[in-house]
Order: structure tokens, then sequence, then C-alpha cells
């Protein structure tokens, strides 16, 4: 009697990387640490005492103090829930706009694919940090204003890279089905295009998300940004540099945390796009089975 189990079966593959293990872990570390900030920072974020005024690390200040007395670490998990929230909010406006505006322009094509092109021409024609400058100057400082010029600028190429992605999908057979079926193009778009561009754009917000805390920390540097007492990590990094001989760490502090973000969101970013992209992927190793008689 032979046994009906196959002759070849795949291992077990899809292991976590190190790299993504690593920089996941800390993303997560960040994160966890910064909303759950009036839990674990031991200071409020605006308390002060002028007794400290430029401490250095110690017991009662774990990284010290600013030329107002109050805690760096305090500061540096507060001002990290307004950084992180408003990269955020940076990249779902982003999203918002630049997601339709793609997808019905790759889809319908014409005029309105011609406009939008021209649109999208126009922003990147400028350096994206000096055109957010501009909104900025023009709309009034504030962290609501300098969200509302970063998207506004990262729309451009979230667009075409959407536009690009339903021009594929719009001329493969179950876009041409759907449509014989007698389903509306609003369906077809939303329903079966996007969720087929969905891995993709995920990655480029994953990367824009970085690309929003670097933006946003030199907004706040150059004071076009969040407007004190309030924490920022940009603009803390602004305050620490008048008083790098005195106390190194209020600028060293702000700017390695922007610094750790950052990398670790572009190396998390490059292994999500690695394991989404099927070219990537190493085939499974094949183990062999002796047949049983």
């Amino acid at each position: 009697m032979f046994n009906h189990k196959p002759l070849v079966t795949l291992q077990r593959g899809g292991s976590i990387t190190p790299a993504a293990f690593v920089s996941g872990a800390v993303l997560l570390f960040i994160i966890v640490a910064c909303v759950l900030a009036p839990l674990i920072a031991p200071y409020g974020e605006a308390e002060q005492d002028l007794a400290a005024s430029l401490a250095q690390p110690s017991p009662e200040h774990l990284l010290g103090a600013d030329k107002m007395g109050r805690d760096l670490f305090s500061r540096l998990l507060y001002g990290g829930r307004v950084t992180l929230a408003s990269a955020l909010a940076v990249v779902a406006l982003s999203a918002l706009i630049g997601v339709p505006l793609g997808l019905f322009a790759g889809y319908y094509g014409g005029k309105f694919d011609a406009i939008v092109g021209r649109f999208c021409d126009i922003l990147l024609s400028f350096p994206s940090l000096l055109l957010a400058f501009l909104f900025v100057a023009a709309l009034g400082r504030g962290i609501t204003n300098a969200i509302l010029a970063l998207g506004i600028v990262y729309v451009p190429m979230l667009t075409r890279l959407t536009r690009s992605l339903t021009l594929v999908e719009k001329s493969k057979t179950y876009v041409e089905a759907a449509q014989s079926i007698g389903f509306s193009s609003i369906y077809i778009i939303f329903r079966h295009i996007l969720p087929n561009c969905l891995a993709t754009i995920i990655v480029q917000l994953t990367l824009d998300l970085a690309y929003a805390i670097l933006d946003l920390a030199a907004l706040s540097f150059i004071g076009l940004g969040i407007s004190p007492p309030t924490a920022d990590w940009g603009a803390m990094l602004d305050e620490g540099r008048a008083f790098l001989l005195q106390n190194p760490v209020l600028a060293l502090a702000p700017g390695a945390v922007i610094v750790i973000t950052v990398i670790s969101l572009n190396i998390f970013c490059d292994c999500v796009s690695q394991y989404l992209d099927p070219s990537t992927r190493a085939l499974p190793a094949f183990k062999s089975e002796p047949a049983h008689e």
C-alpha cells in the first residue's frame, strides 16, 4: 500500500529579519514611552525649578534641566507626543488628498489627469522644505499651519505614485470584467483597484512619516512650528543649541531622539518594502520526503 502523502513539502519561511525586529522594537518603545508620558515622566511638561537651571544629568534629573529648570527627560517624552502626532497628521492629510487624486487621475485620464499632473509639476518644481516655509509664512506660525503646509507639500509625490499604480491595475483583466458586469467606476476604484495598490502606498506613507518628523523639527527649529512652552523635539533642539558649552545634553538628547526615530522608520520601511515586493522574496526551500510503501 502506498502512502498518499506528497513527495515534496514546503518548509516554513518568512521569518522576521534582525533589522526589522530591532527597528520595530525601537519604534514601539519610543511610541509607547511618548503615549504614556503622563505616567512615565517624573515631572510635568512645563514644571519649573529655577534652582535646577541648566542642571547636569543626575538622579533627580536624568538628562538634566533646561534654562528654565524644566526636566529634559520629561519634556522629551511630552515633546515626542506632539512630534509624532503632528507627523501622523501630516501623512494622513497628504493621503486624504493625494490618494484619491491619483486614483481618479489614473483611472479617468483625459483633462483631469492633465490638470492634476500640472498641479503636481508646479509643486515639485520647488524644494519641499522651502515650499513649506513659504506656506507657513503665508498662513502664519503655529503647529496647525505647519501640518497643513507639509501635508500639501507631500501630496504631489503620493499622487504620482498612486496614479502610476492605478494605470497598471486599470489595464488588468479583473477591471475589464468588473466593467463588463456593470459595476460603477467609483466601486471599481475603491473596491478593486485601491486594495491592490494599498501595500505600496503604505510603504510610501511610512517613509513620508520619517520625512515629516524631520521637516516638522526643521520648522520648529527656526520658530515656525510649535509655540512655547509646549515641548517639541525641534524646538528643544533650538533651545539647547544656545547652551552647548554649559550643558550639551540639552541639544544632543533631542537631536539623538530625532535621528534614532527617523533611522528606525527608514529601516523598518525598507524591511516592509522588501517583504511586500514578491521579486525580493527568496523562494522557500523544498524538503524531500521519501515515499513509503
